[in-house]
This record gives C-alpha cells, structure tokens and sequence, in this order.
C-alpha cells in the first residue's frame, strides 16, 4: 500500500495538470505538521546532555581594528588559521531555558572563544516558537504562516518504508528575524527528521542543519548532530567558522499530562534550570583529555593546524626576547583595551575592578530635548563571606548641549542575597532644578499668557543630592525600601541673568527674585512599596535574581521633608503611584505599558518640585525608556514645574508594520515601534505625544509628533546605539 501511494504522490509532484491535487496535498501536510509541532513543543520537560563542538575558524581579512572588536580574539600577525575544541555539560528546562556550562578545552587558541553569538546555534528547539532565545522564527510555529510560505519539494522514503516530505519554507518578508530553508518530515508521526535553514542575525550571517534522533527513541524530538557555517564580518574583518557539535543524552525527561500537574501552586522558583556561568580558569585545558571526548576523530587539515601550531610555539620559544619590545607592546595593547573595549581587571580571587571603554558609541545618545551626551562607567565589585556583595560605582557624565557635568558615586553592601537585603548609599550631582516659589508667581501670569521655557531659564540651582536606602524583600515579589534623602542646592548663576530674555510683569520678576537664595538644605525620610505578584526567579548561589511576571508591577513613594534636620527647611510630601506591564501579544509583538500620578501636598515655605519616577536624564539611559515616564517631545524644564502630574505610556513593538509596504528590502530593521504618550499637569494639559520608531541591531531610532492643548504642536526625536550592547 506504501508502495504504490508512493507513485502516486510523485505523480503528483511531476505532472503540471495535478497542481490543484498538489496544493491541497501540500496544505494538509502543513497543517498536520503545525498541529504536531504545537504537541511536541513542550514534550520535553528537562534533559541533560554532553556536547562536544569542534570548529575550525579561518580570518579571511583583518585590519589593525580586528584585536578591538568586542568577543573576538587577539591573534598573531601571521595567525589566521586556529581550531578549537569544547566538551560541555548542557541542561535544558522548559520552557527553552538552557545552561552550558563549559568543562574541558583544547585548541590552538588561548581560550574557548568562538564567533560573537554562536554559542547560542547549540541550543536550538525547534519545535520552539523561537529557535534562538526570542530571536528566529520558527517555521514551525503557531501562525507562522503569516510569515512564511511552504512548498512540497519532493517525497521520499526511509529505511523502513516511511514516507518523508521535503518542505521548503520561503519568508513573505526581508527580515533578520525570519530564516530560509528545509525540513524533512515522516507522515504519521509528522516529527522532523531533519532541518537546514539560514539567515542573517546581527552581524553573522549563517547555515545551519540539524540531525534529529530516530522514530520511536527517546531523541526522537531532539538534536543529535549539528553542524553550522558562518560568517562574522565588521569593519573590512572577516571572519569564518565551521562548527561540528555532537550531543548525547543522559537524562530525558518528558513533560506530565496529570490532572494533578494541571492544578498543582506554580513554583516561581527556576533554580533548578539556571546555574552559576563558567569560570573560564576552572575548566580543564589538557589535550590528552580530548582523545577520550571526542564524538567523531580529527580529520587530515586539522591535525595539520595543530601540528603548525605547535612548531610555531617552538619557533617562538626557542627565540631571543626584546624585553622592552615585549613590554612596549604589552602596555599599548592595555591602553587600547582601555579605550576601546571594556575592560575588566581581577584585583584578588573575589574582587574585580571594571571600567566601560572610553571610546564607545554605546554610551553616546542624542535627542532633541536632552541634545548629545556622553557618560563613563567605573565599578569595583568584592564577593564576601556567605555570598555576600560590595558594590562602588562611579558615573561621569558631560551634555555638550547644556554643557554640563554630572558625577555620581554609590555604593551597596548586599547583607542578604537570597532576601535582596542590601543597603545603598549614593552621592552625587543631578539636572539643575527650580524651587516651588518660582513656580508659585509663574502662576500669577495670567492664564491666556504663553511662556515660553526656551527664553526663560527655570533651571536655577544646582542640585547636590545624598541618599540612603535599605532594601529588603518581605515574601516574593514585595519589597519594602525605606531611607532618606539629603538635598543641598544653590543658585548656577546670578538672579538677574536667569530673567533677561523674557518680559515678566514687574511684581511676577520681582518675586523671582526675592526667592533665589545663596542655599537651600532638605532632609526627607522616604518609604518605597514594590509589588510584582507571580514573580519568577532563580539562586545564583545565595543571589536571588528576579526574571519575569505574567502580571503588572505596581510601585507606592511616598516621602516627606522635614524642617530642622541639618538645618532643612523644604517641609513638603511626596506621594507616587507607578504601574508598569509587558505583555508578549504575539510571535514577534510586545505590548508595554505604564501608568503614574504623582502630587506634592503639605508644602510650607520653599520646596523642589522633584519627582523619582516621572523625571528626565541629561545623560544617555539606553532605549528602554519609551515606557519609563520620559516625553521625547517635552523639554525638560517641565519635569519640575506642576506640584501633581497624571502620566500614562503605551508602546507597541512588532516587525513589518509599516516599512515593508513603503520599503521594499527592511532585512535590517528587527522591530518597529508605535508610542502614544499622554500627560496632564499644571499650565500643561492635557499633552499628547505620539511616535514611530525602529530598531536595528546598530542603532534604534524614533521620531515623536506631540500635541499641547490641542493646538501647538511640536517634534522630537532620539537616537542610541546598539552595535555589541548584550
């Protein structure tokens, strides 16, 4: 019967009058592998497996820039040819949770290095809705047809007489996001024997096939064999790996279907499916370990590069050494490091000192309110005793459009890892600021006036600010902080220079004046509420390390200033509500939203309008701010002129919404976004600000309309980059 349904099915796959046959053959198939790879996706509940990955990297072309290229390698000027061997222990966890912990090592390089983002093509579920992380539609999953077309190639049959489809799938769309390729599917069982696909992700572009486990055992739905070809090319480097990995299973184990499991308390602990990373200085690096490890034997070419390398390291040995020559090169090679990549410097066994490059486009954004700025970071961090942490940051900081400099230190004993124990103390100078009086007899302008905040400088005082804070979480996912706040301001600049470029009624000038003094102090004890219920986490040894929730986080500051403690006298209240939510809404969408009211009461004699969630940084925070309280048309100087505000953000993130009816190659942009943001305050109200932006594995970028009172309208936009920002 297999037989001659066979011949049938290739006569249908030949003849051009059996199309319409062929068609809804080639729908039915597709179906039923959709519906299959729906069932086998969560099949697997846990495994753990040995993998063993052999690859021959080759530099084609390198410039002076190669050693500078985040996550690659230094090389010899004559080295272009290495090799490399890795024996791993690899733990999967539903849902496409994997920890890779590196044992053993051998190869002609000093450590197990590979090309940037590879490590991630051994971890490949694809039954998955995503075959790397959250990047890489599957073709097999739910309502990918929406993103992809399928052909029926061809039919053939296995050993056993089982008949097999080879199905092609094509992107409806240019993107990074979606891949081309092939798979081969058994009928009845419709599992994949075998799947190739290629793409482009970032900076490497890639061939990737897969050799899944035979019908009937327990690998059936899980990779044995993997091999990939890439390419990694930046600034005239080219790079190239050819990657052989081999697993074999130890422990399978597949998901319950009991009604008892159905029912059962979620338990927010996955600590069973993370773990501590590997530490590069523990694993093994003897050769002769390898002979006993590896899944398939060394070919004739890479024997030979071990062979090379060996006699070239003899060579070398065996020659005289320039000690200054040697030192020179060392010491430049540090600055380089220093100015160019990060930089990360092991002090003793538990303490590191860290510093972000001086050089790097990362730390470098620009926008129309806040213009170009630029920060550097510092860190020094000490493991102590139980599990305990020391941490002291510094941030230094300078906007070339306000000319200003900003700094910051903090510091953070972690008394409590599993609990989130930890006291903070921090130290440093913020955006200038204007006191509550100004704002007062602004108000006494009449209400069909129109101030114009380019022309007259509300940012009167220079802020130096001192906080301490102790965190702690009570049960999982609330948290109590209590602390206080110190505030020390003084004027920038002389009272007369601040209203020069503005006409004000003489009594209004007159009361701005009068309430510039040489310093105001305030001291103000602050209590912060967190609550994120169904909070999922995991232990990094004793660090409890939050990941995510299926429901909204929900944040209460309240603060009050408090006269006569270290000479104070801003006498105020502070009150805040925060909500803030992401919801996946699809294969390649995400649904943000967040929503704040804030209010100053009880003021008595001269205060700072300065909110901690709805403010605005003259220094660059990266692109996660389309939903943090920040107005990219707004100007700044309104964060803190209203005693109350009542906010909300929305922003839609999904690929091909727009571009790809304008455009017709949009490969390089990953995501586009829409925002609607909305604000009501005092002498603003209500404010509206909508904006389109997009994102690309170098840069996001996003363009703002806003919308005041219904008739001025305005225009903003911000640009950060994201070129090796992980």
């Amino acid at each position: 019967m297999t037989f001659f349904r066979q011949i049938w099915l290739a006569i249908l796959m030949l003849f051009p009058l059996a199309a319409q046959a062929r068609l809804e053959m080639a729908d039915s198939i597709i179906g039923k592998m959709h519906r299959a790879a729906a069932q086998y996706a969560g099949h697997i509940h846990e495994y753990r497996a040995e993998l063993y990955v052999k690859a021959q990297l080759d530099i084609i072309r390198k410039n002076r820039g190669f050693r500078f290229i985040p996550g690659l390698f230094r090389t010899g000027k004559d080295d272009n040819r290495f090799i490399v061997e890795t024996y791993s222990e690899l733990h999967y966890t539903y849902p496409n949770i994997y920890d890779q912990k590196i044992k053993a090592y051998t190869g002609t390089l000093k450590e197990a290095r590979e090309l940037p983002g590879i490590t991630d093509y051994f971890n490949i579920n694809v039954y998955a809705p995503y075959l790397l992380g959250q990047q890489l539609l599957s073709p097999l999953a739910p309502n990918s047809d929406k993103y992809y077309r399928y052909a029926v190639d061809s039919v053939s049959c296995d050993s056993l007489q089982r008949i097999e489809y080879h199905i092609r799938f094509i992107p409806r769309n240019k993107s990074f996001q979606l891949v081309e390729g092939q798979m081969v599917i058994t009928e009845g069982a419709w599992s994949i024997r075998k799947m190739s696909f290629r793409g482009r992700s970032e900076l490497l572009v890639f061939d990737c096939e897969l050799q899944m486990g035979a019908i009937g055992t327990d690998t059936e739905y899980l990779p044995e064999r993997i091999n990939i070809n890439a390419s990694f090319a930046f600034a005239y480097n080219v790079m190239e790996g050819y990657y052989e990995a081999y697993l074999a299973y130890t422990d399978i184990r597949h998901r319950g279907n009991t009604p008892a499991d159905s029912v059962a308390r979620p338990d927010y602990n996955l600590t069973g499916a993370f773990s501590l990373q590997c530490d590069r200085q523990a694993y093994s690096k003897d050769p002769s370990r390898f002979d006993s490890l590896r899944a398939v034997p060394l070919t004739e070419s890479e024997t030979y590069i071990y062979r090379k390398n060996e006699a070239k390291s003899q060579t070398r040995r065996q020659q005289p050494v320039d000690s200054l020559k040697a030192s020179r090169r060392r010491m430049w090679g540090t600055v380089g490091d220093i100015f160019l990549t990060d930089s990360d410097w092991k002090l003793t066994r538990n303490a590191t000192l860290q510093n972000s490059p001086f050089i790097n486009p990362l730390l470098f954004s620009y926008s129309k309110t806040i213009g170009a700025a630029y920060r550097q970071d510092l860190n020094f961090n000490t493991r102590l005793r139980n599990g305990q942490n020391l941490h002291v940051g510094t941030r230094l900081g300078y906007n070339f459009t306000h000319k200003e400099f900003y700094w910051s230190v903090n510091g953070e004993y972690q008394y409590s890892p599993e609990r989130q124990g930890w006291v903070r103390l921090n130290v440093g100078n913020g955006n200038r600021i204007s006191n509550s009086r100004i704002i007062e007899r602004l108000q006494e302008i009449p209400s069909d006036s129109v101030i114009d905040f380019n022309q007259l400088n509300l940012n009167l005082f220079q802020d130096l600010n001192f906080e301490i804070t102790h965190h702690v979480e009570i049960v999982n996912g609330l948290s109590l902080g209590v602390g206080f706040t110190f505030h020390r301001r003084t004027p920038a600049e002389h009272p007369d220079d601040s209203f020069r470029e503005v006409e004000l009624p003489d009594n209004v000038a007159e009361g701005l004046q009068a309430n510039i003094k040489p310093q105001y102090t305030s001291f103000a004890p602050r209590v912060r509420l967190e609550w994120t219920p169904g909070q999922y986490y995991y232990l990094n040894g004793r660090q409890k390390i939050n990941l995510k929730s299926r429901f909204p986080t929900l944040i209460l500051d309240y603060e009050r200033g408090l006269r006569g403690v270290f000479h104070s006298t801003g006498v105020y209240e502070r009150i805040e509500f925060d909500l803030q939510h992401h919801i996946r809404t699809g294969l390649l969408s995400n649904l943000y939203y967040r929503f704040g009211v804030g209010l100053f009461t009880n003021q008595e004699e001269t205060y700072f309008v300065d909110f901690v969630n709805f403010r605005k940084s003259n220094l660059p925070e990266g692109w996660n701010d389309e939903i943090g309280g920040v107005f990219q048309a707004l100007d700044g100087q309104w964060y803190n002129a209203s005693t109350y505000y009542i906010r909300g953000h929305v922003a839609y993130e999904a690929p091909f919404l727009l571009l790809r009816h304008l455009i017709k190659y949009t490969n390089h942009v990953q995501n586009e976004r829409l925002y609607l943001n909305l604000l009501t305050m005092d002498h603003l109200g209500p404010y509206f600000e909508v904006g389109y932006g997009i994102g690309t594995f170098v840069f996001d970028l996003g363009l703002f309309l806003s919308v005041e009172k219904f008739n001025r309208v305005g225009f903003g936009y911000k640009i950060t980059f994201e070129l090796f920002n992980k």
